[in-house]
């Protein structure tokens, strides 16, 4: 992988002819040159061979590559101990907005996910070359990265003197080992769809570090049986589980995009029946592939909805036909919330007009794929307590199938296909003892990958919701220094703390339980509903968005996806008292308690989903109850707001990566 186009020693790039630089990077850029970047890159070059004029030390990259984002910066600086990364907008009289915050988002990157850059000063520049403003004094974060530089071409070198002139004891970067010292990105599902879709390799886009080096190794396992089923001509199936936030949904879109891709026979196809996810992955493949190629929006809608479908619709296709499906490989999302026969019937009849239909939805989708003469492979991505819905399937619904109607596939599955995170009841656990299935070890991801500071994240939760408090403060000691966790009774509190904190595009909102109807006291709607391809995509001006803090997200909305920042907020349907969990619902005016173990389960895991939402941090907001109203006194929420301390959760805001330590305004006015 090409970390940069070009890259010198400044001494060597001040006496390298600008013609020749153009060359290297024409050379290594992979699309048709245009005019205008081409202009561009001799205007970058002149700049730099001014400002950079009689230095002896300092290493230049030009188009520094960006893996989780799938983008270059325009140049990367290493001068003494710290790292500029600066983006040029030639022609430019004033500083955009996006503009401020891709600089950003760039440093942060480095800061984040290149080793070499973790210890390191980074100082985002952005310039505007026909602006004539002055970089004035820079603002530090605590995590060393310096607020956005605004400054003309004129200032350019004025900016690089203000980095330098920092007084530290760190020695000079080495360059050659900070060049090879390795680059983990993390991305949300988001940008992975979208780096995948444009063809980057999984490897580009995601951590390689042995902690998370079984994606990779699940996706050689499943590529592996996909080809031993084509050749040999059989119909198999793969059960592939992970822990919350492991990379599964990346997983399976990595699978159907190389498969689409290398393999266009095939036609595989990502199917989920999270309609959310769905949507929200859609409409941003389809803004980006409009923004990168200018075509008409509903064509770029027209080919996304080849790549990614929504399984009731898949299904539904296939319902009263006997049509072989177009698709050879075929990857179910959060394959155990499929329906049972009950729900699928009962949907069936109400909403199909199918009389008579008694399969699940398991049987039924299998049964589609069995219509094909010669092989197919089915890939289900399992993960461990997230059921939230009621007629859900599970493993058994899957098994059961096999085991009844489809005896001659082959069967594979995770070796913690069997644990009872993924396994809920007893008939599954039966099934999975039958000597016929495969069992694979690296068909399980075990590492949490959501948050790149937290990977004991899906940990700390369970230990909240398993009632284990020494545990979870335990876990929490480790994780905190990584990970900021703090619980507030102020939602102002909370919301000013999440604008404060994020940086950059880092996206921040507020999530809630569906069944958290009292929220409505403290101005917050769950029943009103998020619409979540507007609340994750759009940008902070609009009032649709999450940034504005103000339509919540409940479990429905967001499984599945994440944040930078949340804020949690908590009701009264899942309380502490009396040194253990309580499970209500509201029904007219009054909680009423919810006794059925199922039920619980599902308001248990809302919270579980809730809670591990967000890649940075987050606040859990709990309300102080009002005295004066009978659905929310202060005993409702006072024990749970008790035990998340006792679990060693903090009262007070923590130190952010993003808290600013020098004060004085760093050139300029700055927009929000």
């Amino acid at each position: 992988m090409t970390t940069s186009y070009f890259d010198a020693p400044i001494a060597e790039f001040l006496t390298t002819p600008a013609d020749a630089i153009l060359g290297q990077l024409t050379q290594a850029h992979a699309h048709a040159l245009e005019h205008l970047q081409r202009n561009a890159w001799l205007s970058e070059i002149d700049i730099f061979k001014q400002v950079l004029a009689g230095r002896t030390d300092g290493h230049l990259f030009l188009e520094f590559l960006i893996p989780r984002m799938g983008k270059r910066a325009d140049a990367v600086l290493v001068l003494g101990d710290t790292v500029f990364v600066i983006e040029l907008k030639v022609g430019a009289h004033d500083f955009d907005r996006g503009a401020i915050d891709q600089v950003h988002d760039y440093a942060l990157d480095l800061k984040n996910f290149h080793l070499g850059s973790h210890d390191l000063p980074i100082v985002p520049i952005l310039v505007a070359t026909k602006a004539t403003q002055d970089p004035g004094t820079l603002r530090w974060a605590a995590d060393r990265v310096a607020e956005p530089v605004l400054v003309g071409s004129e200032g350019l070198a004025a900016a690089l003197a203000l980095g330098g002139a920092q007084e530290r004891s760190t020695r000079p970067i080495d360059v050659a080992t900070w060049g090879a010292s390795g680059y983990r990105p993390t991305p949300t599902i988001i940008e992975a769809a979208e780096a995948l879709y444009q063809t980057h390799s999984v490897d580009e886009i995601a951590r390689s570090d042995a902690g998370a080096k079984n994606l990779q190794a699940t996706a050689t396992r499943i590529a592996n049986i996909i080809e031993v089923s084509k050749s040999s001509g059989r119909k198999s199936i793969c059960f592939m589980t992970g822990v919350p936030g492991a990379g599964k949904t990346l997983a399976g879109l990595n699978i159907a995009a190389k498969r689409a891709t290398a393999h266009e026979d095939e036609h595989a196809v990502f199917l989920s029946g999270n309609g959310p996810l769905v949507d929200v992955l859609r409409e941003a493949l389809a803004r980006d592939q409009v923004k990168r190629e200018g075509v008409k929006k509903s064509d770029a809608l027209r080919s996304v909805r080849r790549f990614v479908q929504n399984i009731h619709h898949f299904r539904d296709h296939y319902l009263g036909t006997p049509e072989v499906p177009f698709e050879k490989v075929v990857v179910f999302d959060e394959a155990q919330r499929a329906w049972d026969s009950n729900q699928a019937s009962k949907f069936m009849e109400t909403k199909r007009g199918q009389e008579g239909f008694n399969q699940s939805e398991p049987e039924f989708l299998i049964s589609v794929m069995d219509r094909h003469p010669d092989w197919c492979t089915i890939v289900c991505l399992i993960g461990g307590g997230q059921e939230i819905n009621t007629g859900e399937a599970g493993i058994a619904g899957w098994l059961g199938a096999l085991q009844d109607r489809f005896t001659d596939w082959d069967i594979h599955a995770s070796t913690l296909l069997d644990d009872p995170h993924y396994t809920v009841d007893a008939s599954a656990a039966a099934l999975l003892s039958d000597p016929s299935i495969q069992k694979h070890p690296d068909l399980h991801l075990s590492v949490s990958m959501r948050s790149f500071r937290a990977e004991q994240l899906s940990a700390f939760v369970g230990a909240v919701l398993d009632n284990e408090p020494e545990q979870a403060r335990s876990i929490l000691c480790e994780l905190s220094e990584r990970y900021p966790i703090w619980v507030t009774r102020d939602l102002g509190e909370a919301k000013a703390w999440l604008r404060e904190t994020a940086r950059g595009s880092e996206r921040y909102g507020l999530v809630a339980s569906s069944g958290a109807y009292r929220l409505k006291a403290e101005g917050l709607h769950v029943k009103a509903g998020a619409d979540p391809t507007n609340w994750f995509l759009n940008d902070r001006i609009d009032v649709r968005s999450s940034y504005y803090l103000e339509d919540v997200a409940t479990e429905f909305d967001i499984q599945g996806l994440e944040l930078d920042w949340v804020g949690v907020c908590w009701d009264a349907d899942l309380r502490y008292h009396a040194g253990d969990w309580h499970y209500h619902g509201f029904r007219g005016s009054s909680w009423h308690a919810v006794r059925a173990e199922t039920r619980q389960l599902y308001l248990l895991n809302a919270y579980r989903v809730l809670l591990t939402r967000a890649r940075q941090g987050m606040v859990i907001f709990i309300p102080r109850g009002d005295t004066s109203d009978h659905t929310r006194p202060p005993e409702f929420y006072d024990e749970t707001y008790q035990f998340f301390t006792n679990c060693g959760v903090a009262t007070s805001p923590p130190t952010s990566p993003g808290s600013i330590t020098t004060l004085e305004p760093a050139g300029g006015v700055r927009d929000g």
